[in-house]
């Protein structure tokens, strides 16, 4: 099976230029490109979209070319906005650049036989002067033709119109294409749905320059990711889970994919695993006769997270989830306590009075876990109260500093799913 065959088999494909790719990727071991802007410190779960495009034709022995956009990344592609982004220094683009690198390296080898590769093309664009590019660049454009893609269109349309600034970004992606095409034999680039016009003025660069070079580059692009209820991946849509565990920890990574749909699991371990297609569609098959098992969810939350995290992220994820029901508080960090119980109520009390002690009792009325102290004796008695998951059964139990998880926090729990943290103030 040929990369292209994979890469369809898994809905990784949405267009491509021309139907000659197929026997390009069939025939041939190739160079392949894919861009990233770095307009944050993190990607997120839609840039891993193309990280694991990437992934399938390295597996498949092709040269990987993983672009970072030190140049672009100054701009701002219009494609898919409404508005212009806001302008970045030099030195933030810099610093975005080294921290996509690592996340990269979590899903691409840059090492061992046939290792991926980041370019950047801030290295072949900087030292360009305005005339150097409206000589040998600009030139090959024209206006019409960059008229009617439609990222130009839907922005010229709009209220806020297009900058001059950002109406060139074509001209600059199509001159990566360029580039690398001639510097590092590329011939493919890939990228989202939303990229098409500025592969295609890729290409056309390619052919204007050379035209013996004309078929002898391809496009091909993804489908932008979305839920079964038309909600879109990525950080502008608000429902941003990042690849930096920084800002999505691999516990709320591990629980975004433990939470997708039956309608979308199965998209999703296409996309986001590397699974073989035929033991993901068995996995789907038994899940539908026992939905409510979730089996395909935790595969793909173990697959995901395993790939992004590693094992140790995946172990303090599962420790993590299983706190929620019961388990070990004391193994997690406070990082991790702190996600898993971000949305729970929350109480501060004194420092003093923790180094006095304060009664359980107290606690459960002052929290509000329990309207009185009598009920709070009575649930203390009936064996549904938990100090940090553990049971408590002495409603004169008195709580100290050394009670405290981490030195600052103590998680109660009435009953099954009734938490609260208690704060050290």
């Amino acid at each position: 099976m040929s990369v292209f065959d994979e890469l369809k088999r898994r809905g990784f494909i949405a267009q491509v230029t021309d139907e000659g790719i197929i026997e390009h990727l069939k025939n041939n071991k190739v160079t392949v490109y894919c861009g990233f802007d770095p307009t944050a410190n993190s990607l997120h779960i839609g840039n891993l979209v193309p990280i694991m495009g990437l992934a399938h034709f390295q597996r498949c022995g092709n040269k990987v070319l993983a672009l970072v956009g030190g140049a672009t990344g100054m701009i701002g592609d219009p494609s898919g906005r409404s508005t212009e982004r806001n302008l970045q220094t030099i030195e933030k683009v810099k610093e975005n650049v080294e921290a996509i690198k690592k996340q990269m390296g979590t899903v691409l080898k840059f090492d061992g036989d046939n290792p991926a590769e980041i370019v950047n093309n801030y290295d072949w664009t900087a030292n360009m002067s305005i005339l150097d590019w409206l000589r040998d660049v600009g030139k090959f454009f024209t206006i019409n033709y960059m008229l009617t893609k439609d990222s130009v269109k839907t922005r010229i349309a709009s209220e806020n119109g297009i900058s001059f600034t950002e109406f060139s970004y074509m001209t600059l992606q199509a001159h990566d294409f360029l580039h690398l095409f001639k510097e590092k034999n590329c011939t493919v680039e890939f990228g989202g749905n939303d990229q098409w016009g500025n592969i295609t003025a890729g290409l056309e660069l390619i052919r204007r320059m050379n035209p013996d070079d004309a078929g002898k580059a391809f496009g091909m692009t993804f489908p932008l990711m979305t839920t079964s209820t038309g909600e879109k991946f990525g950080k502008s849509a608000g429902n941003a889970v990042w690849l930096d565990a920084e800002k999505t920890s691999p516990y709320q990574y591990y629980q975004y994919w433990i939470n997708v749909t039956d309608e979308d699991v199965e998209k999703m371990l296409k996309i986001f695993t590397f699974l073989d297609v035929d033991e993901i569609e068995k996995v789907v098959e038994e899940h539908k006769k026992e939905p409510h098992l979730r089996k395909a969810q935790i595969l793909l939350a173990t697959e995901a997270t395993r790939i992004m995290h590693g094992e140790d992220g995946l172990r303090s994820a599962q420790a993590a989830s299983a706190a929620l029901f019961g388990g070990d508080l004391h193994g997690l960090s406070e990082h991790d306590l702190l996600s898993i119980f971000k949305d729970v109520p929350s109480t501060s009390v004194s420092a003093n009075d923790f180094e006095n002690g304060v009664n359980l009792t107290d606690l459960l009325v002052l929290t509000k876990m329990q309207p009185s102290k009598g009920k709070a004796r009575a649930m203390i008695a009936q064996g549904g109260c938990y100090v940090n998951n553990e049971k408590a059964d002495n409603a004169d139990m008195m709580l100290k500093t050394a009670d405290l998880l981490h030195g600052s926090l103590i998680v109660l729990r009435c009953g099954k799913k009734n938490y609260h943290l208690v704060m050290k103030g």
